[in-house]
């Protein structure tokens, strides 16, 4: 895994999103610049249907290949999803991020 710092001087917060987010989290912590930590939870079926149409009207692979990663995909993000809370991230819908995320920026975090 590559590495290569950043500065966040001067900015009251910072996103890290992506998969790969939750991988921070715990030094994030440890450094006091963590003022939350998610991980999206979606229904599986809509996620699998939406990367499919995309995919699909982006013409990435052939149709089999992308059922078939889809349905992989499917299957594994459970297992995504656990790793990600256990690095430190809280499974949450989309509107629980988008107002926590707004708590944060009014000034009003949701926790202490």
């Amino acid at each position: 895994m590559a590495t290569r710092p950043f500065d966040v001087d001067g900015s009251p917060f910072f996103v890290a999103e992506g998969i790969f987010a939750a991988e921070i989290v715990a030094e994030c912590r440890r450094r006091g610049l963590l003022a939350g930590a998610y991980a999206l939870r979606r229904p599986r079926g809509a996620t699998f249907l939406r990367r499919l149409a995309r995919d699909l009207a982006e013409q990435r692979k052939a149709p089999r290949v992308l059922v078939r990663r889809g349905i992989a995909l499917l299957r594994a993000e459970p297992a995504v999803l656990r790793r990600q809370t256990g690095l430190g991230a809280e499974a949450a819908r989309a509107r629980e991020v988008l107002r926590g995320v707004a708590a944060l920026l009014a000034g009003h975090p949701r926790r202490p």
